[in-house]
């Protein structure tokens, strides 16, 4: 999968969460940005990138 692709959905996500106008709604969006984090995590180690995301 590519990097940027991720990152791309990973901030949309946390935007989506951010304006959500139901507690249902940002719930759900905060879990896929949890979701890309993990798989953007997991594509940095296997491309030797080194350092962390920060999460909000």
């Amino acid at each position: 999968m590519d990097l940027n692709y991720l990152l791309h959905r990973h901030q949309v996500a946390l935007m989506r969460a951010a304006s959500a106008t139901t507690r249902e709604a940002a719930c759900a969006h905060g879990g896929m940005a949890r979701g890309y984090e993990r798989q953007i995590a997991s594509l940095r180690d296997l491309l030797g990138a080194s350092g962390r995301m920060v999460t909000a």
